[in-house]
């Protein structure tokens, strides 16, 4: 037992996918499959497919049920367990006895993965014990995965979507994929509309698109702009039953608040809204359209068009 695994508990922190979770860094930084030129967390400095032990499950939950107590003692609420470590989560290889660990605590489970190695069936037996899955798909074209995500030499970009495919066949709870576009890399139509095909397939709860928000791994790494933003999330939208935006926002998505200002970046930073549906909201709130400009100047909100309307848009910066 090391003393990394006695502190891998930290939060909770606030997620618009999973609530308040408190997350469980159980890998080293920066062990990956990937060496993704968007991420957020720094540079790969091991790059590997070999499944290993890393810490001891048993002092992985030790660390986690003293966060769970420091947590409830200072009132915070906790609605998740999450796997989301510096580095990629099924390269542990007690990743299946670590989730089970942790739902005998009478919280769900999620684990957050790359899904490199999905096309092993003990990766897929380990990702069936949780609760809520997360599955990286970037793109299903070769090259641009190649570029993109700068996998292990060892991996294959159609096993893996294969592993996917009849992960999903057999897992029972809710299962998600998030897609991070980059200018320039993965934001072309064609690419998007691959992936909306492939998606359409998969049948994901929710297909979550995502930019980069925070410094990058390589410089000048950048998110599309918004009429390509929001071009992607009407072709997958097209083929999939739901697609949300994960562009950093940990807003109140839907519920109206009372605060109109608060309401309307909430969900844009989830969907973009039509204009009509935007003055819709006004309405309800009483505010008049003023507080759309006033949004606009400030460069919180953003407006752009698709197929005749008018869409709105919450603005993110890169690095922010």
């Amino acid at each position: 037992m090391t003393s990394d695994a006695l502190s891998c508990a930290y939060g909770p922190v606030p997620s618009r996918r999973l609530g308040k979770s408190l997350g469980i860094n159980h890998i080293p930084a920066k062990v990956c499959t990937y060496a993704c030129v968007y991420c957020q967390v720094g540079r790969t400095t091991r790059l590997t497919v070999d499944r290993r032990a890393f810490y001891d499950p048993q002092a992985i939950l030790r660390s986690v049920q003293r966060r769970m107590v420091k947590a409830r003692e200072a009132g915070e609420v906790i609605d998740y367990l999450a796997c989301v470590p510096d580095g990629e989560p099924t390269l542990d290889l007690h990743l299946g006895r670590e989730v089970a660990l942790l739902k005998n605590q009478g919280l769900p489970v999620g684990v957050i993965t790359n899904a490199s190695l999905i096309w092993r069936n003990d990766v897929q037996a380990a990702l069936s014990h949780a609760d809520w899955v997360s599955l990286k798909v970037d793109s299903v074209e070769d090259a641009v995965w190649r570029r993109i995500n700068r996998p292990h030499k060892a991996l294959d970009l159609a096993a893996i979507l294969e592993g996917m495919l009849g992960f999903a066949e057999t897992f029972t709870g809710t299962l998600v994929t998030e897609t991070m576009l980059v200018e320039g890399i993965n934001d072309h139509d064609g690419g998007i509309a691959a992936l909306a095909g492939f998606l359409a397939r998969l049948k994901p709860h929710t297909a979550y698109l995502s930019i980069p928000t925070r410094p990058p791994a390589h410089k000048g790494v950048h998110g599309p702009d918004p009429a390509t933003l929001n071009r992607a999330y009407h072709l997958l939208a097209d083929q999939v039953a739901r697609v949300e935006y994960l562009i950093g926002y940990e807003g109140n998505a839907f519920a109206f608040t009372g605060d109109v200002e608060h309401d309307l970046l909430g969900i844009t930073a989830v969907h973009p809204m039509r204009q009509e549906a935007v003055r819709a909201l006004l309405d309800r709130a009483g505010a008049s359209w003023m507080v759309v400009d006033r949004l606009v100047a400030q460069g919180d909100l953003t407006e752009t068009h698709h197929e005749g309307h008018r869409y709105y848009l919450r603005k993110f910066h890169a690095g922010g």
